[in-house]
């Protein structure tokens, strides 16, 4: 599985529901690597998306809320409800897409992280794990410095480092 985020330079990933910076070329990194594949998400992060399913994309809400259920979604209440949907789908087809909660339930079952890494601070109220702290992850590739609107980013990719 692949954990896809944007966070900014304390890896803070969202403030009070919503995401921490809008820049274009990321949402279209997200929507390119993410189109015709399995995103993963939690309840809080679905209703973000203004109760819509993201389109293209086989949705599944992580939820322990019993009484969730919406059209267009399937729903896990449970990692093993989870993995049983899963069970045909190819692991590189599943992105984890948030919220922080379930990026820290599924960081084990992933061995990739597409990070927007952005040079400022959001003042977050919901984080992801350092990948530049993790030691059994490390950076594979990092594209150059970009500029949206004044907002300097950049996209790494980081992956597992299996013994």
């Amino acid at each position: 599985m692949t954990i896809i985020a944007c966070a900014d330079m304390e890896w803070g990933i969202g403030r009070d529901g919503g995401l921490l910076f809008n820049i274009p070329e990321d949402m279209e990194f997200f929507k390119t690597a993410t189109r015709g594949k399995t995103v993963v998400m939690g309840r809080k992060t679905f209703e973000s998306l203004r109760i819509k399913p993201l389109p293209g994309r086989r949705n599944i809400v992580l939820t322990k809320s019993e009484s969730f259920s919406f059209e267009g979604t399937e729903t896990a209440h449970s990692l093993t409800e989870l993995f049983s949907l899963l069970e045909n789908t190819p692991k590189n087809d599943v992105f984890v897409i948030g919220g922080s909660n379930v990026y820290r339930q599924l960081l084990k079952y992933c061995d990739t992280a597409l990070i927007t890494k952005v040079s400022a601070y959001g003042k977050a109220d919901s984080f992801i794990a350092d990948f530049d702290k993790l030691s059994d992850w490390k950076t594979e590739c990092a594209s150059e410095i970009m500029d949206s609107n004044g907002i300097k980013f950049q996209f790494v990719k980081y992956v597992r480092n299996y013994p």
